[in-house]
């Protein structure tokens, strides 16, 4: 008997606080329509950024941070109020495949997502120093999407040296260990109405067609299913 794959699991992380009617989530509903038909066992949780009660980087939080980065404990008093930071970890580490939803605000992306991505880059979780100094990433074997809408186009220069958003978000997430990283970009959504047709019917084809090409699919994940439909070939010729 071949044991069914496991589900995929996908965590999506919404930093727009204008829900559906962002230009950046139109493409991402594209591109998780497309998901959801490449791959049937797909489980996606959603966290909108704006909406989620997301826990401090202060007071006790901040303290422990710098505790743990110096290999000490987390004081009693502080426990509490670190698993509320554990909590938020935990949630981004069980899924397997990222999608982000980001707008570029200034350049740059929304505090929301600075605050989300300051509470979940923790030492000893995201990432480790190993014995010489150097930075291991621990959030290995996983695949970020990135969806990513501006109002002019910000993908060549002059103005890509502007982009602050697709840097930074390939440098932080690089850091903790997230490597395989597709960007999707919604550009021109504030040149008017036939520009900003064309750059998201641009983006949701690119979408689509990256998401029939199984390309994001995590190796851990990809590998069963792959031996799961030879031995299932296998048996189809020994019958």
């Amino acid at each position: 008997m071949i044991a069914a794959p496991e589900p995929t699991r996908l965590l999506h992380v919404i930093a727009t606080p204008r829900g559906l009617a962002s230009n950046t989530a139109r493409v991402s509903s594209c591109l998780l329509e497309a998901l959801h038909e490449a791959d049937d066992t797909l489980q996606v949780s959603t966290l909108d950024l704006f909406r989620a009660d997301l826990p401090s980087v202060a007071g006790k939080n901040i303290e422990s941070k710098y505790r743990l980065m110096t290999g000490q404990g987390i004081e009693d008093e502080a426990q509490d109020s670190w698993k509320q930071i554990e909590h938020t970890i935990e949630q981004f580490m069980a899924a397997d495949v990222y999608l982000f939803t980001v707008p570029m605000w200034n350049l740059g992306i929304p505090y929301a997502l600075k605050y989300y991505i300051d509470a979940i880059v923790q030492p000893g979780y995201l990432f480790r120093y190993t014995a010489d100094g150097q930075v291991e990433g621990l959030v290995k074997d996983k695949t970020m999407l990135l969806v990513i809408s501006s109002g002019s186009e910000y993908t060549t220069q002059p103005m890509a040296s502007y982009n602050f958003v697709e840097s930074y978000l390939r440098a932080i997430f690089g850091f903790v260990g997230l490597t395989d990283i597709h960007v999707f970009h919604a550009n021109g959504m504030d040149m008017g109405p036939e520009m900003k047709k064309a750059g998201q019917r641009a983006a949701i084809a690119e979408a689509r067609q990256f998401a029939q090409s199984g390309a994001w699919r995590p190796v851990k994940r990809l590998i069963p299913t792959l031996l799961a439909n030879d031995l299932a070939q296998a048996h189809v010729v020994a019958a």
